[in-house]
C-alpha cells in the first residue's frame, strides 16, 4: 500500500524548480517582474513566453517595468528589449541574461541554470 493519498498538487514543481505564477499574470506585449526571485518575464506574442535576470547589468538595481517592448530600469534608463534582452539604450553595459522556464499546467516554472 502506498504511503500518501496520491493527491499532490498539480502546482508542485520538481526539486530546484521554482512555480513563478500562472501565465495569465504575464500579458501578451508585456511582462512581469517576479522580485523574489529576481526574473523577468515578458509574452512578446501569444504563448511565447521569454525569461531574463530581472537585475540591471549597469549596477545591480532590480528592473522596474515591461511596456511597449521593453524592459526598464528606473535607477538610470536603462531599456532592454522584451523579446532578447538585449541593451537598447541607457549606460547598461551588457543585454539581461537569459533564464531557464516552462509553461506547466498553466504555471510558469523557473527551472535551475
Amino acid at each position: 500500500m502506498a504511503c500518501g493519498d496520491g493527491g499532490g498538487s498539480k502546482d508542485k514543481a520538481p526539486a530546484g524548480d521554482k512555480v513563478l505564477g500562472p501565465v495569465g499574470d504575464v500579458p501578451v506585449g508585456g511582462g512581469k517582474i517576479y522580485d523574489d526571485a529576481k526574473v523577468v518575464v515578458t509574452q512578446p506574442t501569444a504563448g511565447d513566453f521569454k525569461a531574463f535576470t530581472a537585475v540591471c547589468t549597469h549596477q545591480q538595481c532590480l528592473v522596474g517595468s515591461v511596456a511597449g517592448g521593453q524592459i526598464h530600469c528606473p535607477c538610470h534608463n536603462s531599456n532592454y528589449d522584451a523579446n532578447t534582452g538585449a541593451v537598447l539604450g541607457g549606460p547598461a553595459p551588457r543585454p539581461l541574461a537569459a533564464k531557464p522556464i516552462v509553461v506547466t499546467n498553466g504555471q510558469i516554472v523557473l527551472k535551475p541554470a
